[in-house]
């Protein structure tokens, strides 16, 4: 096996060579870290690698698997976490200046699950400032590049997690995801970024630990959620994570998932879509795109497409009271004064003189965005929308500027993700071409709350009829 084919190896396909003994996780790193230091200089995916970790680890899995042991389902998968998902045996710096040296008393429950299923962690990875901007800007670590074009953004907050994937650093990648911070950095890098139904992956002490201002925050929108370049891998990882935990008392069962049997559906199903939530401003050729590829799915598929918008027009100015809401406010104020915060986001937030009635309102519109969505759905399988109003633009930006020759604000052209957020549904992001400049464009398919098993079903029909995903980008 040569290091090409391991390197363009899914995740699942790596831990049946390590599993079945054709390979050892040791002759698996190595491929990897050296792909990892030829080109990490060029795209600055990872904020703290941890190669000589990694060989520990691997050299570990060998010994045991040597002794009979049976391995976990990750078998020698190199993985990468995005540096706002606690490590214990990693820095997890958040992006922030207070946090840059901070080892975290014990691993997030993800990663402690992604350990005991034998996954080698490949290192941390870039993220903005405790995650609030959808790009990887923050003041400890340079900027993340688009492997596609290092002059573009990946996108955020999990920048370094689209990256490294895109790149071919590491099959499998973990982000979180407040308001699209998984699918728009998927989207943008041309791979694959889903959140399951709010509940199904436990978050512990991220969102959960209230020693940590800044790390303890977005309770009831966050998830994490895998980021790779096949469904199978997202199904192999999402059985690896999801699940209950006494840590988080939001966390829900997963019994009604058969993570071992699910397969493609066959049916034509019945699907909405929307071009633009009735407002939102989308870039020509991203929209031109994603109607093609709606038309691939009706015309291949069969499916039964139908047209119509969620009636709750632009409720952008809500999701800034919401987060400020979960936010630890008055612990970020007394950390900004001694290490000063850098996200133009975060410091809008805590120079905001809130009063009750922004809080209290903007809950009661998040009930009206999540009705809405679950009638719009409502006798469909599946909602489908871009998943970003543009393509990647410029990596030191902190938004397009214009869409269309229409000036727009930094976060307009997010507007398609964080709805999802506010409704808990299982969503994700997949590749489905290219601009004429080589960037890629990502749609956004949307289930019903708890529908993870029909989505990942969809996902793995299109994988089937289309050549859309599996693509890394093209280095020199």
């Amino acid at each position: 096996m040569n290091n090409d084919e391991i390197l363009t190896a899914d995740g699942w396909q790596i831990a049946e060579w390590v599993a079945n003994k054709k390979i050892s996780a040791s002759a698996v790193i190595e491929p990897f870290i050296s792909h990892c230091q030829q080109h990490e200089p060029q795209i600055q995916a990872f904020c703290f690698p941890a190669f000589e970790q990694a060989r520990q680890q691997a050299r570990a899995l060998d010994e045991k698997i040597a002794r009979g042991y049976v391995p976990g389902p990750l078998a020698g998968v190199p993985v990468a976490i995005k540096d706002l998902i606690c490590t214990r045996d990693l820095p997890t710096s958040s992006g922030a200046l207070a946090y840059q040296n901070f080892y975290p008393e014990e691993d997030d429950i993800t990663v402690e699950r992604l350990k005991a299923a034998d996954a080698i962690i490949l290192g941390k990875t870039n993220a903005s400032e405790f995650g609030y901007s959808a790009d990887g800007h923050n003041a400890l670590f340079p900027l993340t590049h688009n492997p596609w074009n290092r002059q573009m953004t990946p996108g955020g907050s999990s920048a370094g997690s689209a990256a490294a994937v895109a790149a071919g650093m590491c099959p499998i990648a973990l982000g979180s995801d407040g308001g699209g911070s998984v699918r728009i950095p998927a989207a943008l890098c041309g791979i694959l970024g889903m959140k399951a139904s709010m509940g199904r992956v436990p978050l512990y002490p991220g969102c959960r630990d209230e020693r940590y201002p800044g790390v303890s925050g977005w309770e009831t929108l966050e998830h994490i959620g895998p980021m790779t370049r096949s469904v199978r891998d997202l199904i192999l990882v999402l059985s690896v994570i999801c699940g209950p935990e006494p840590r988080d008392w939001r966390s829900i069962p997963c019994a009604d998932i058969r993570w071992d049997n699910i397969e493609a559906v066959q049916r034509p199903l019945k699907v909405v879509v929307s071009e633009n939530l009735g407002y939102a401003q989308v870039d020509h050729e991203v929209l031109s795109c994603f109607r093609k590829a709606v038309h691939t799915l009706s015309d291949r598929l069969g499916w039964q497409i139908e047209s119509a918008h969620p009636d709750f027009g632009d409720q952008s100015q809500t999701f800034g009271p919401l987060i400020a809401a979960e936010t630890d406010l008055t612990g970020l104020r007394a950390m900004d004064s001694v290490y000063p915060l850098t996200s133009p986001n975060l410091k809008q937030l805590l120079n905001t003189h809130w009063q009750a009635e922004d809080f209290t309102d903007a809950a009661m519109t998040r009930k009206k965005v999540v009705n809405s969505l679950r009638r719009l759905i409502t006798g469909f399988d599946l909602m489908i929308t871009p998943c970003t109003g543009v393509a990647a633009y410029a990596v030191e930006r902190k938004g397009p500027g214009e869409i269309n020759g229409i000036p727009v604000g930094d976060n307009d052209w997010q507007c398609f993700t964080w709805p999802f957020n506010l409704s808990g549904q299982p969503a994700a992001s997949i590749p489905i071409g290219f601009t004429e400049q080589g960037l890629p464009i990502g749609m956004q398919i949307i289930a019903p709350h708890l529908g993870d098993t029909q989505l990942l079903q969809a996902l793995l029909r299109i994988e089937q009829s289309t050549d859309w995903f599996g693509k890394i980008a093209p280095l020199v």
